[in-house]
């Protein structure tokens, strides 16, 4: 029996999560599986629609955080269709992870998408007056983020 092309992307997706490490007092940041991320980004546009599902229906930090991470690398690699997950990725917008909000902060900046500016703002705010992060300083990506959208 053989394994079709989006069977194996669809058992990449729902891997991800596994194995992510969050930032602790020996490191500031997260570690994720990079193989798996290289594995994903290299298949470009046609692995949103599978990311895009699968934010909708994660329930871990590190299962959000992994699914981010797939799509920062890929911006960085200049696959297009981002921006138009804005509608997924604003529900994860009032989510307080300081994790959460970094990588949702880089996103940001890389597509510059209008609506995602006020939440910018927002999650500045509120990590100003009531910061949650004993390991890194989330405002800033987060101040780092809004910049890029006033330059």
């Amino acid at each position: 029996m053989q394994i079709t092309a989006a069977e194996i992307i669809q058992n990449q997706i729902n891997s991800l999560g596994q194995g992510v490490k969050l930032p602790n007092r020996e490191r500031n940041y997260c570690t994720f599986n990079e193989q798996r991320t290289d594995a994903l980004v290299n298949e470009g546009e046609k692995v949103l629609p599978y990311i895009d599902t699968f934010i909708k229906t994660a329930y871990t930090e590190e299962q959000v955080l992994d699914s981010l991470h797939v799509l920062d690398k890929m911006l960085d690699k200049g696959v297009k269709g981002i921006d138009k997950m804005y509608p997924t990725l604003s529900r994860l917008n009032d989510i307080t992870s300081p994790n959460v909000q970094v990588m949702l902060a880089g996103i940001y900046r890389k597509t510059r998408i209008p609506d995602a500016f006020g939440t910018l703002n927002k999650m500045l705010i509120r990590q100003t007056l009531m910061p949650n992060s004993p390991f890194f300083d989330p405002t800033e990506e987060i101040g780092g983020a809004i910049l890029e959208y006033l330059i």
